[in-house]
This record gives structure tokens, C-alpha cells and sequence, in this order.
């Protein structure tokens, strides 16, 4: 029964993805053909990478598992991320502040060495969230998740700087100024959800960035600093002029964007969301922090969205959806230059703000699950990953064609399709069932002026029960807990390798080309390896 489960997982992806070479002229046509044309010698610059200068990840403590370790390894090695930021680097299971019975600070790093330690030798780097606030630092009890990071403003400001100042040398002390001078340090998540994140006002936040700031700063003068780190792209302006006015120090603008509708954290996806239909969204928010930084009285900051997603919610099964991977390209094609980083909010589904997780496949923000089963998300970046660093002209909006220094080409294209009925439909209700693409048409792409040789040309898909772990987990009929045998099918059946290889023949002044079909919300990367 397992073998014949494989054999018609890849009929069925044979099937519904690239017919090569077929002459359907009987046919009427009534989607107009796609044609890329790819030209190895225009180029555009180097291509942009900033989707992958950082991920996100859900609390420091989570990071001292065995398998969180394992996953972040293994995402590092295939999607190229440099940076990571998590929440909860400052609470108490990371056992970082205590006072004596006097009121004096006892600080301890023990836990952030460890699990910076680890970072380190997998070649990434802290993006740092500085919080939440340590208990025995708190002005008040008011905590979010299941974890209880307290969210209150310090009840001694002058303590919290020297803590933060002491945390700054004792990275120094142990990393190097060197290394330190590489990494960004964000001033608390979200201040402007409160209740919520913050307790405090925005006058209590910028306080609080206020001593953090000439913390670090205190330390090396040198050392990136910078927030709020707000969610919906707000207190951007207002972060710049409290800046400029009271000269403070700023390195950075970081916020936040979802792509969905209403609601607001819903842990458990009990209230619902709806993914917008707003072909802008999230990208078009991004492209406004741009215009307000340039148009700022420091037009120079860099801008962060060290969060963003389709949705805010870690129970949303758009998360684990093959369109996904789509929504991932649309957005950042659309982002282009206007961002330095776009940190996709997170790596793995292990992440427990609202406690361990029950089921294997349950709308987490992972790019893998919690037994690292890849999903749609994790091939986007994978594949983004693959491409060369020389972009290549090309007309095409849904992609992008690069080149390396060996001479190898590569071409990522995409159809975005948002089949999202609207907004009486939780997402919950639709990205749970199976939902086959329909047709968007004939592919052609065109590689012309490719130097003379023999190449291995290959063709990767993302798409409806391609790479799609989801379908097979349907298919298996949604079990509660899936058993090593059942991980391990559901790998082998999506496992993100070429499903095209062949080795071809390029004659000087002759192009390559290649048609196939494609459908709702495909991902195709062409591959030419020079032999």
C-alpha cells in the first residue's frame, strides 16, 4: 500500500504539472501563453538577497532543544539564512536577571552563551530582541503567552540600562567587538499592541529605547541599534522624530506585517482569519516604510521587517498550504529594494507561545513541522537560495532569472493566484481541505546567447501535491500524531528534488527553449549546470 501511495503521488504530479514539448493546436486557447525570455548576456547587478538575511524564530528557550537545533541546521545549510531573531531572550527560563536580598543585580548568561554559542558555529548570527522583562526588573505582573514573558516597563530604568550595558559588554567580552559590530539589537516586539506586548504608552517605549539605546551605545559606539519593532508598520515616524529631537541614537527602523484580515493574535485560530485580497498587502506596507524613512530626517536608516507572513496566527493552515510558497515569491518580488531584510516569521513549528503544539500538521508558522517535514514555505526559500548571484533582465513580474560565476543559469517563476473565496470563509474552513490548482496556461521559456556547451538542465516544482506535505498528510487521513514510518513517507513524497533531469546540447548562437503547463500557484525553477 506505501508503494502504490508513492506511484500515484507521482502520477498525479506528472500529471497536473509540465507536459513538455506538447503541441495541444486542436485546443482553444483560451489563457494567453506565458513567455519569459532569459538573455545570459543583459544583465541587471548583482541580485538582491535580503529575503534570506534573516528568520524568525519563537523564544530563546526553545532554542536549547535538540531538535530546534537540528531543524535551524538544517534550514541554515538550504535556504542560506545569516540572521535569527526570537522573542524571550530576557525572561526568566533564560535565567538571565535575579536581585540579591538586597536590590542588587545578579546577572547570568549562562543560557544566552549556550544557545549563541550554537548559532555561531552554524555560521548565523543574533538578530537581538531585548526582551521581555525579567521579573525581579518588572514594574508589573502582566505577562503574554504561555510562557508568561511580562510585559511591563522596567521599575527601575537606571537598572535596566546598566543590566543592558553589562549584557553589551559581556557579548564583547566573550564574541569580540568584531563580531558584536555585525549584529543588530531591536528595543522590545511590538510595543504598540497594548494590552498585549507592552503595557506601557508609547512615551513609556520610547523611554525604555532611550536608556537601551545609550546602553549599547556606552559599550561601542559602533554597536547597531534600532526598533520599535511594531506590528503593522506603526510608530515608524513618530520612532525617527523622538529620535532626532532628544539625540538619541538609531540605526534601524523594524516593524512588522501579516497578510490576513481581522483579528488580532488569535493563538488558537478560534475567532479566524481571511487572507486579504488586497494585491498589495503586506508588500505595499513595506514599500510605505520605505517612503517615510527617505522622506524622514534620517533618510539613510536602514528598514527591517523582522517579522512577516500570510498570517499572524499559529493556527492558520495557510501556513502549511502549497500556496504558500507563491504568496512567499509574490511578496518579496514585490518588496524588492525597498527593504535591507524580510524575516520570515518562523522557522519551525517548534514554537509554543500558546503551549506545545498537539498535532503534526495544525497551521504552525514553521517552513517545517515539528518532526521537520518540509513544507511548500521551506522549498520558496530553498529554491530562492539556488539562484546565482548576477540577476538577469527579464520582463516576466513573477520571477526572477540569475546567473553564476561558472556560468549556470536559473530561472524562478511562479503563478500567484489568491483562490481565497472572501471574507464570510475563515481560513481555517478553506486552506484545511484539498484543493486541486486549475489551469493557468502554456509556460514557454526562452534562454538565448547561452555560451556553447553541454549542460544538465533540471526542473524543480512546488505546487498542489508537489512538495506539497500537507496533501500527503491528508491523504494519510489527518492523523494525530504520525508514527516514524509515516514521517519518513511523508519526506520521501516530498522530498524537493528535480522531478526533470536531462543533459542537453547548447549550439552556439542557438536558444534553449521549454514549454510546459502551468498551473494555480505553481513554483518552477529551471536549472542549467554547465558541464
Amino acid at each position: 500500500m506505501k508503494a502504490n501511495r508513492v506511484i500515484v503521488a507521482l502520477l498525479v504530479c506528472l500529471m497536473i504539472l509540465p507536459v513538455m514539448g506538447v503541441n495541444r493546436k486542436n485546443k482553444k486557447q483560451e489563457i494567453p501563453e506565458r513567455v519569459i525570455n532569459v538573455d545570459f548576456n543583459q544583465t541587471s547587478g548583482p541580485m538582491n538577497t535580503m529575503f534570506k538575511e534573516c528568520v524568525g524564530a519563537g523564544r530563546a528557550n526553545e532554542g536549547l532543544r535538540a531538535d530546534w537545533q537540528q531543524q535551524l541546521a538544517y534550514v541554515k545549510k538550504e535556504c542560506g539564512f545569516k540572521y535569527i531573531r526570537m522573542h524571550g531572550l530576557l525572561t526568566d527560563d533564560m535565567a538571565v536577571y535575579t536581585e540579591d536580598g538586597k536590590g542588587n543585580p545578579i546577572y547570568n548568561y549562562m543560557y544566552v552563551d549556550a544557545l549563541y554559542d550554537f548559532l555561531l558555529s552554524i555560521g548565523m548570527k543574533p538578530f537581538v530582541e531585548l526582551g521581555f522583562m525579567p521579573n525581579a526588573l518588572a514594574s508589573g505582573n502582566q505577562t503574554i503567552f504561555w510562557w508568561k514573558g511580562n510585559v511591563t516597563p522596567p521599575k527601575d530604568y537606571n537598572k535596566w540600562g546598566d543590566f543592558i550595558r553589562n549584557l553589551a559588554q559581556h557579548f564583547t567580552d566573550r564574541y569580540g567587538a568584531d563580531e558584536v559590530k555585525t549584529w543588530y539589537f531591536e528595543v522590545w516586539n511590538e510595543p504598540n499592541l497594548s494590552p498585549g506586548f507592552w503595557s506601557g504608552t508609547q512615551a513609556d517605549y520610547f523611554r525604555l529605547y532611550q536608556y537601551t539605546a545609550k546602553a549599547i551605545k556606552s559599550v561601542n559606539s559602533e554597536y547597531k541599534v534600532g526598533g520599535p519593532g511594531t506590528a503593522g508598520a506603526a510608530w515608524e515616524s513618530e520612532m525617527i522624530d523622538y529620535c532626532t529631537k532628544n539625540s538619541i541614537p538609531i540605526d534601524f527602523i523594524s516593524t512588522h506585517s501579516y497578510g490576513v484580515k481581522q483579528g488580532f493574535l488569535d493563538e488558537y485560530g478560534v475567532g479566524g482569519t481571511v487572507l486579504s485580497k488586497d494585491s498589495m498587502s503586506v508588500s505595499g506596507d513595506v514599500l510605505q516604510s520605505h517612503k517615510e524613512i527617505a522622506a524622514s530626517s534620517k533618510p539613510n536608516l536602514e528598514l527591517h521587517y523582522t517579522e512577516w507572513s500570510s498570517s499572524y496566527t499559529p493556527a492558520d493552515p495557510l501556513h502549511d498550504s502549497y500556496h504558500e510558497a507563491a504568496y512567499i515569491l509574490e511578496k518579496i518580488k514585490q518588496v524588492g529594494n525597498a527593504a535591507n531584510s524580510m524575516s520570515y516569521w518562523v522557522f519551525t513549528d517548534i514554537f509554543e507561545e500558546s503551549g506545545p503544539r498537539f498535532t503534526p500538521f495544525h497551521g504552525g508558522f514553521g517552513l517545517l513541522n515539528i518532526q521537520g517535514i518540509p513544507k511548500p514555505a521551506f522549498y520558496a526559500y530553498q529554491l530562492m537560495n539556488k539562484l546565482g548571484k548576477t540577476e538577469l533582465a527579464t520582463s516576466d513580474k513573477r520571477s526572477w532569472a540569475t546567473k553564476n560565476d561558472n556560468g549556470d543559469v536559473q530561472l524562478l517563476c511562479w503563478d500567484f493566484t489568491n483562490t481565497h473565496p472572501g471574507d464570510s470563509v475563515h481560513n481555517q474552513k478553506y486552506y484545511v481541505q484539498d484543493l486541486p490548482s486549475k489551469a493557468k496556461g502554456k509556460l514557454t521559456v526562452n534562454f538565448s546567447k547561452i555560451p556553447e556547451g553541454h549542460y544538465a538542465f533540471e526542473i524543480y516544482k512546488v505546487g498542489y501535491r508537489c512538495n506539497d506535505a500537507f496533501s500527503s498528510y491528508l491523504d494519510l487521513g489527518k492523523p494525530s500524531q504520525l508514527n516514524r514510518t509515516q514521517v519518513e513517507q511523508i519526506k520521501k513524497l516530498n522530498d524537493g528534488s528535480p522531478f526533470i533531469r536531462e543533459i542537453v546540447n547548447i549550439q552556439s548562437g542557438q536558444s534553449f527553449v521549454k514549454k510546459l503547463d502551468i498551473r494555480e500557484n505553481d513554483v518552477i525553477f529551471f536549472n542549467l549546470v554547465k558541464l
